[in-house]
């Protein structure tokens, strides 16, 4: 009708949230990516066009539901961890089946050569997984990875807009400041909330029965007991400056990224 407006403009506003940051994970990933994983990156690259996707994109929508419930005043710690939790199991959800594959194409080289699996890439994991395993398979270890992503993200997403509000409005920073001290914050946050996690969605998925068909853990919660029997709970931040240095830069970038794919949205008018 003559009268009403398109509708272009609130779709792009509904799916924006998303598209940045899928577009933002996948460019960190291809600048932080290890030259000696180059064999991952497809599975990477899918990891995030999937899991960063959905997880951003869920918390950016949450969080605007949030503010407009609390007559867009900034959100407490606590709320926008809610929404971190929300976001990242959503995302880990989403993106578990890609998550599975980066797993085992990086850890193939590590097993002797009569248990590799030879994936080509994410696709042809992906396909002899469904073809080898069930399509229920996708999901191996998708419990462990739902919960570490919801520390993750609890870590990252909540930290982040925290440290924005203190650099930018209590100590007057400029932008690009507030943008690499908050990022940082945040890949801080996001190493120590999910490391603990992290082994033991590691292990789980990497896992292989033995001669007799036996697995080493039966699920998530084994894996734990035992693991704080064995060394106990300081056994979980195993490596933490080594995990933290992994994890950290790609959050950062992935910030950056974000910062600027919105600063060049706003110049041209989207």
């Amino acid at each position: 009708m003559a009268g009403e407006k398109p509708k272009t403009g609130n779709v792009w506003n509904t799916v924006k949230p998303f598209v940045n940051g899928g577009a933002s994970g996948m460019l960190a990933t291809c600048v932080i990516q290890p030259v000696d994983m180059i064999k991952g990156l497809s599975a990477g690259l899918l990891r995030q066009a999937t899991y960063t996707t959905a997880r951003l994109g869920s918390f950016r929508i949450l969080t605007n539901k949030a503010i407009a419930a609390n007559d867009g005043k900034p959100l407490p710690l606590y709320q926008k961890a809610l929404c971190g939790l929300t976001a990242g199991a959503i995302g880990a959800c989403v993106g578990s089946p890609a998550d599975l594959a980066l797993i085992r194409m990086q850890a193939d080289a590590t097993l002797p050569a009569a248990q590799r699996r030879h994936y080509k890439n994410a696709f042809h994991a992906l396909y002899r997984i469904t073809g080898d395993e069930g399509v229920l398979a996708l999901w191996k270890g998708a419990g462990p990875t739902v919960v570490r992503a919801m520390a993750l993200n609890m870590g990252m997403l909540a930290s982040y807009d925290q440290a924005v509000e203190f650099f930018k409005d209590t100590m007057g920073l400029t932008e690009a400041t507030t943008v690499v001290g908050a990022s940082a914050v945040s890949g801080f946050f996001a190493a120590a909330c999910s490391l603990p996690f992290d082994y033991v969605k590691t292990q789980i998925q990497k896992m292989q029965p033995d001669a007799s068909g036996k697995y080493a853990y039966s699920g998530s919660l084994d894996c734990f007991v035992k693991t704080f029997k064995a060394g106990g709970p300081f056994k979980f931040y195993t490596g933490f400056p080594v995990y933290c240095v992994r994890i950290a830069p790609h959050v950062m970038m992935t910030w950056i990224f974000l910062n600027q794919i919105q600063k060049f949205e706003k110049s041209i008018g989207l």
